[in-house]
């Protein structure tokens, strides 16, 4: 990696002394480019990686868009800037890597439903390709001025710098991935569960900040396998999941507990937040339509909650939140426990009084 760095060193180097004449100015940019090798060579995640070549392709060529796409066993990873631009480029990375656009994870950014986005002409996109190894990715530009061909040798020295070193670190990625991750959902699986919440509640306390928890499982599950078979049961458990995931924070944490069971970690989150939550992903489940083998599939899912509480370990708030998930069940399911108490006006407690009388 040191060598292909030294070589976007000279390379650049050249640029530079071409397009600015002082010295002044060559020193200047010649520090720039050093003070991102230096930082590209430091970075230990591959998104740190992936922000280092934005700043570092920003800060020498300048864009008015810059993406860089990575793709994963499941999906695919995207660095985006601006954000502004994430409908015009969305259908061109979902038809590139031949998925949907809800199968983008998106690194840097975090967007609302229903958020205005502007749309954007892509006429003078351009893209790099980059495969190494376990790592095939694009970096989608638009630039501020015309692309010479100097400058696409520029971007493909500064990615073939970054190729080695995120190469590796997707793989130390996976590997990781592999020991901690559900391969059916890509949730956390129960064991790493146990590990975060651990550290959560010790975070917590530390902090005396909230910590709340929830338990849901699907349904009568045994009866979606029954009718539409195992592989309709696992497409079930990915797009719930999928649609959890996608309607918690960022800091938030879901992890399969087993089988159709789900649990997550909310961190900074009372009990009442938790619930409201609940019902929200308990009322998203209900209206989900899921189509397999041309059958639509409906599920509800029942919900327990519970919140940390002093003295209060793993066992206990887990517990808890099992104790109200059973509740759940009892009162007819597709339900939360506990449940959210709506407190009435005067007037609609009177209108109420009325109708009792």
């Amino acid at each position: 990696m040191k060598q292909a760095l030294q070589k976007i060193t000279s390379t650049l180097s050249d640029f530079f002394s071409m397009v600015f004449s002082s010295a002044a100015n060559h020193a200047a940019a010649q520090n720039k480019l050093t003070h991102h090798i230096v930082a590209l060579n430091k970075k230990s995640s591959s998104r740190e990686i992936i922000n280092e070549v934005a700043v570092c392709l920003k800060d020498i060529l300048g864009y008015r868009l810059f993406a860089f796409v990575v793709k994963k066993t499941s999906g695919v990873d995207v660095w985006l800037d601006p954000r502004m631009y994430k409908k015009s480029l969305e259908d061109i990375i979902s038809k590139d890597f031949n998925i949907r656009p809800e199968d983008l994870n998106y690194l840097n950014q975090t967007f609302e439903a229903g958020e205005l986005e502007e749309e954007f002409s892509m006429k003078h996109l351009v893209y790099y390709e980059l495969n190494e190894e376990n790592c095939y990715s694009r970096l989608y530009m638009l630039p501020q001025k015309q692309v010479t061909p100097f400058h696409d040798e520029v971007v493909s020295l500064i990615l073939q710098g970054c190729a080695t070193a995120l190469s590796k670190q997707i793989k130390m990625e996976n590997l990781t991935d592999a020991a901690v991750v559900d391969p059916l959902t890509g949730c956390y699986n129960r064991r790493e569960f146990e590990t975060q919440i651990n550290r959560h509640i010790a975070t917590a306390a530390r902090h005396r900040n909230p910590l709340s928890l929830f338990m849901f499982d699907l349904d009568y599950f045994k009866r979606i396998n029954d009718t539409h078979g195992h592989l309709g049961g696992d497409r079930v458990l990915k797009e719930i999941s999928l649609l959890v995931k996608d309607n918690m924070r960022q800091g938030d944490i879901l992890a399969r507990y087993g089988g159709e069971e789900f649990v997550a970690i909310l961190p900074e989150t009372d009990k009442a937040k938790a619930m409201e939550l609940a019902d929200r992903l308990r009322s998203k489940i209900a209206a989900l339509r899921i189509i397999h083998n041309g059958t639509c599939i409906r599920v509800t899912a029942s919900f327990g909650v519970s919140e940390l509480t002093p003295n209060c370990d793993m066992n206990k708030i887990i517990q808890d939140a099992d104790t109200m998930l059973y509740k759940a069940k009892l009162n007819g399911r597709n339900t939360v426990m506990p449940g959210l108490i709506k407190i009435c006006s005067p007037l609609q407690t009177e209108a109420k009084e009325k109708i009792r009388l």
